[in-house]
Order: C-alpha cells, then structure tokens, then sequence
C-alpha cells in the first residue's frame, strides 16, 4: 500500500501527503471502538463469572480490565505516534517504537501482580470458599511470586533496553555481598519472616505471648522486616522478625484445652467432713457438662497446712478465654456450695495463744505515780 502511494504523482494528488493524518485518526478511532467492545465483552464475561463456583474466572477478569484498557489505549496512542514520528524524526520513532515493548512487559507484569492479588483475596475469605486456606500461607507464597514477577519484569525490560542481562547478574551477585555486610540486620528479619513463614508458629489473629520478652497481644500482620502485635490494652507492638528466632514464644490460641487448677482450705475442726466433700466434688467435676472427661480430673486431699486441711482440683475445659472463665466459676460456686452443705467453713489464717497457768497480769492505779519494781517469782 505504502509503496503504491509513492509511485503516485504527489504534485497532481496533494491530499496524498497527508495520508499519515488519516492513518493517525483511524488509530486513534479504530482504539477508541476497540476499547468500547472490550469493555462491553468484560462485562458479560464478569457477569458469567461471578455466578461460577470457581475463583480463577473472575478473579482474571478483574484482573485483567484495567490493564486491557490501558493496553489499548497506549498501543494506539504509541502506534500513532510511531506514525506521526516517522515523518518527522526517525530517531523518536526508534524510542516509540523501544518504549512500546517496555509498556507491554510492564502491563504484562502489572496483570499478573492484579490477578495475585485477587486470587489472594479469594483464598482467605470465606465468601468464596467453604474452608479458607491459612492466611499466612497465602500471604507468604503470594508475596514471593510478586517479588519473582517484578524482578523478572526488571531484568527483561533491561534486556529490551540493550543492556546484558548476564552482566547485571554479576553485580548483582558482587553488590549483593556487599550489601549482605552492610545489611545483615535487615537480611536476618528477612530470614526471620521466612521461618515464620515456614514454621508457622503462629498465624494472623492468633495470640501470642514471650515469657522472655514483654511481648503479648494478637497477631495483625507478618511483614518481611517485622511483625505487628496489638496488646490487650490497644497498642501497637512491632517486633522485628528476628527477634523469634532466639525467644521462647507461647501460642495459647493454639490450646486444645484450659486448665482449671485450685486449692481449697477447710478449718481444723471440718477434718472429718473433708471425706464426703472431696467425694461429693469429684462426683460433680464427672457430672459436669462443660469439663472435659476425656481428660485428667484430680480431686485429692493434699496437705494439712498452718491453720487449714486443704484439698485440690484438676481439671480441663474449653481453650476458650471468656467461656472458660464462665466455667470456672460455676465449679467454684459449686464447691463452696458443697462445703456449706456439708456442713463446713472455709478457713482463714488464724493463730492460738495459749497462756500459762499461774501467769498474772498486773495493773497499776491511778494513783500510783511510778511503777514498783517486780517481786521475785511474778510476770512484769
């Protein structure tokens, strides 16, 4: 076509000159109906989609319209301008024409990550799937393949640009010693975040407590560098990754069972009553609904202390902070409940003062101005 155009006499056929012009619009224009007809071929697609069991449907389709109507634009915007630059500079042509290669490996990249992010989304809640799979997991894996993508999407852009692909691998490998030296706190919570990831001592929204470290509250967010934990009382904690590897951390929230584990004084005169109480608890704790009777149950007789006889309880119940609670102080109330029936006190701290016979006490009168001194064989 084009060389059909130069063989036309230009001088008899001016409007032919200008034919660029026209090309350029009909880019333009033909860009335009392309991105209505996407958009419209999108929508029933996400229609379809959405009424699908399936995630990966309609997690490409969002994924993926944004990129399209920036890909069609930009193709024809650069098309055009490719078009417009080739009558006018062929060097700016060569950098349009370099640049759409690189707009294309960056949409490319930009799909992915979009579609990573939806499909992530789509895992964890529990609107989309029955049995959500675990949310640092996914956040894990989907956090290395992002990083696999851009780093991937770098390299070739550079490529496309003439750069040796080979030799900035070698940098990379020598800076990378380099910055391993001048970096290794931030290496080792990087590391640290990868164990976590590994491991999995604990998840997102599990509770966690160090016995070493002052560290205790709810799991928010488990970042490459470092962890967020909200305490008890609302604050923010951010603990650097590395410190897990080198302390002790508790997960109660991974508990089967809680434990429920008291000792009860009953007064010196209530010892022969300690009997039918002991009994008579231990036929409560079997009877319970809420006490787990697949576990161990002790109500024992322990000691004869200071000033009371004391017996214990062992036993477990839900791992459940506030119902636990709960049942523990219905079995309190139902012991003291048993000991008041039986006809027993609980007992208090008490002392006996046992005084001599033949011990006098002697008071002075009111009259008498200063103390005698004792006699031989009397108290003072």
């Amino acid at each position: 076509m084009d060389a059909l155009i130069e063989q036309l006499p230009v001088d008899s056929l001016p409007w032919l000159g200008e034919l660029w012009i026209y090309k350029v619009f009909a880019i333009i224009f033909f860009s335009l109906v392309l991105a209505y007809l996407g958009k419209l071929v999108l929508d029933r697609v996400e229609a379809r989609a959405v009424r699908s069991r399936t995630i990966w449907d309609d997690a490409l389709v969002l994924a993926a319209r944004r990129p399209l109507w920036v890909l069609i634009w930009s193709m024809g915007l650069l098309w055009a301008g490719q078009i417009t630059a080739a009558q006018m500079d062929e060097d700016l042509a060569s950098v349009l024409d370099t640049a759409q290669h690189v707009l294309l490996i960056v949409l490319l990249a930009w799909f992915l990550l979009r579609l990573m992010l939806e499909v992530e989304v789509r895992l964890v809640d529990p609107a989309y799937r029955e049995k959500p799979i675990d949310q640092t997991t996914v956040s894990a894996i989907g956090k290395l393949l992002r990083i696999s993508v851009i780093i991937t999407s770098g390299l070739v852009i550079l490529q496309s640009l003439g750069y040796s692909v080979s030799g900035v691998l070698a940098f990379g490998g020598i800076g990378g010693l380099a910055v391993g030296f001048a970096a290794k706190d931030l290496l080792a919570n990087f590391f640290g975040g990868l164990m976590i990831y590994l491991d999995r001592p604990f998840s997102v929204g599990e509770w966690v407590r160090s016995p070493e470290k002052d560290i205790e509250g709810t799991v928010e967010h488990i970042g490459w560098r470092l962890t967020r934990i909200r305490t008890f009382d609302k604050r923010p904690i951010y603990v650097p990754n590395a410190v897990f590897t080198n302390i002790v951390l508790q997960n109660p929230s991974r508990m089967t069972h809680r434990r429920i584990y008291e000792h009860f004084g009953l007064r010196y005169d209530d010892i022969g009553r300690i009997e039918p109480i002991v009994k008579a608890v231990r036929q409560m704790l079997k009877e319970h609904p809420d006490i787990a009777q697949d576990q161990t149950q002790m109500v024992y007789f322990e000691r004869c202390g200071a000033s009371s006889v004391d017996f214990f309880i062992y036993c477990f119940t839900t791992p459940v902070w506030a119902e636990f609670h709960r049942i523990k102080e219905d079995v309190l109330l139902k012991i003291l409940a048993i000991v008041e029936e039986r006809g027993a006190q609980i007992a208090f701290p008490t002392s006996t003062l046992h005084v001599p016979e033949g011990l006098a006490v002697r008071s002075e009168g009111p009259a008498q101005s200063r103390r005698a001194p004792p006699v031989e064989g009397e108290y003072a």
